[in-house]
């Protein structure tokens, strides 16, 4: 290990039942992977999620830097991203305009379609919509998904740390 030695502590964390919403995650999933025609790629990697046995996630983490939790007996803890980033998708919508709802709160008019590279599917075809479902609120939820071993621009893999894509500060 380099010198380092490994440093061993107790920590309580918060997690997602995924195992308790299972159940409703495949009911969701199979009706929105047809209706929305989902890539083969993203219906395997979710299959593969949800076939190998869905287990508590953890959405915390022990870190200096993220979105702190909002409850006191978790003060020393932030949210991992990829529980707290799919939820800006609502939150910069809602600081946009306060008609966010008519996206976000509305199923049966609105088609969420996402296009991304394999390593995010997990996290946008189980994490987000099980946090949604299990919410018990009227959400809308991803409908069609796109996806690739990875993301091409022009002539190269999308990269955000080698500065290859567009993004946001750009447009």
């Amino acid at each position: 290990m380099c010198g380092t030695t490994p440093i061993i502590k107790s920590t309580r964390h918060i997690f997602l039942d995924l195992p308790n919403i299972k159940d409703r995650l495949d009911t969701w999933m199979a009706e929105s992977s047809v209706k929305g025609n989902w890539s083969a790629n993203a219906v395997q990697l979710t299959n593969g999620w949800i076939q190998g046995g869905l287990k508590k996630r953890c959405i915390t983490r022990d870190l200096k830097w993220g979105t702190p939790v909002p409850d006191p007996a978790f003060s020393d803890k932030v949210f991992y991203v990829w529980f707290d980033a799919p939820i800006g998708y609502i939150s910069i919508t809602a600081n946009y305009t306060d008609n966010w709802e008519q996206w976000w709160k509305n199923p049966d008019n609105v088609d969420l379609y996402q296009f991304m590279g394999k390593d995010n599917v997990p996290f946008h075809t189980v994490i987000f919509p099980s946090s949604l479902i299990g919410s018990k609120d009227n959400y809308t939820l991803l409908h069609h998904i796109s996806t690739t071993e990875y993301l091409n621009y022009e002539d190269g893999k999308f990269s955000k740390s080698n500065g290859i894509g567009v993004f946001g500060d750009s447009i």
